[in-house]
């Protein structure tokens, strides 16, 4: 598991520098490319209209890039507009291979962490499904507009408006996978309808007069076990998500301390034995709330689990152009 963590961390080093990775990533990058364009022709070609309007929020690189904050923002603006949406999620992390429902107490091991947290923060109606198309007649019983996470390579379904969010630092390296973080060429993103930079960056423009602003804020720790302790100020970072280093910078930036951090891979089951090595460690865990809903249910309840709060913060304008193509 050790090496596991390494080689995980190795490669998305690579990804993320703006070095040229060696000829043998370079070389299973064009038998990607040629497969994925394939793979892209053949979803088109068998694409459906869904039975209410979609809005697609996706990404041309591997994770990290905050599509799950996004989608919350979007369906609550929605909401405040009159709109009952429905967001339709693949479940990462899951085991469920037929759509399903979210209930109050549907777990992550089923539906994917993803799903859960989707569920608990946007008080909307949550599917996590592998067919989407199966998904969206469902999402139709439950509201009037659908939301599809990670939609940008599913293409099986029209939508109204294509989002894609880019991370303000940019592509990496702008190699396809495996050599780079991309799932497809830069220039695909001219598809999209509105492209979102996340961040607070200044990141060069990818495309031209399409590109718009989002980003979060870090507030503070909030305890999900309800413990009722003081706020630690000094805490050991966990998580399992894309690029983790950013949650450790996040923490600092609500001017905490981070003592300590340990890193799993992005949508990692945790397991009692992890908990109990996390609960060893001399400082309070800190984590985000994608980690907190696979780690509640084995957590100690009179231990707090400290959450990072954030507060989603959009480029005025941003949510009226998306509204613009419903």
């Amino acid at each position: 598991m050790l090496f596991k963590h390494r080689f995980v961390h190795a490669i998305e080093t690579m990804w993320w520098t703006c070095e040229k990775p060696p000829w043998y990533w370079r070389m299973w990058e064009s038998l990607y490319q040629k497969t994925s364009a394939l793979e892209q022709k053949k979803r088109l070609e068998k694409s459906v209209e869904p039975p209410i309007p979609m809005i697609s929020i996706g990404n041309i690189t591997v994770g990290g890039s905050g599509k799950t904050p996004f989608v919350i923002w979007l369906v609550k603006a929605l909401k405040k507009h009159g709109y009952k949406p429905v967001i339709v999620c693949r479940g990462d992390g899951g085991h469920a291979s037929e759509a399903k429902l979210l209930l109050p107490d549907s777990l992550a091991k089923d539906v994917g962490d993803e799903a859960v947290l989707l569920h608990r923060m946007s008080g909307c109606p949550v599917i996590s499904a592998q067919n989407r198309v199966e998904a969206s007649y469902m999402a139709a019983q439950h509201g009037n507009v659908m939301v599809l996470d990670d939609g940008f390579q599913y293409r099986q379904l029209k939508r109204v408006c294509d989002v894609v969010l880019v991370p303000d630092v940019g592509v990496g390296n702008a190699c396809l996978l495996p050599a780079g973080p991309l799932r497809e060429p830069v220039l695909n993103l001219n598809r999209a309808d509105v492209v979102v930079r996340v961040g607070q960056g200044d990141g060069l423009p990818l495309t031209e007069n399409k590109e718009w602003h989002w980003h979060t804020l870090e507030r503070s720790l909030c305890d999900w076990m309800a413990c009722g302790q003081e706020t630690p100020k000094v805490v050991h970072a966990v998580t399992a998500i894309a690029r983790p280093e950013r949650f450790v910078q996040s923490l600092m930036n609500a001017g905490f301390e981070v003592c300590g951090k340990t890193f799993f891979p992005d949508h990692y089951a945790f397991a009692a034995m992890d908990v109990q090595n996390l609960l060893a460690l001399p400082y309070p865990i800190a984590v985000t709330a994608k980690d907190a809903v696979k780690l509640e249910a084995l957590w100690h309840q009179d231990t707090p689990l400290w959450v990072l709060e954030q507060k989603p913060m959009g480029e005025n304008g941003l949510f009226e152009v998306i509204h613009e193509f419903l």
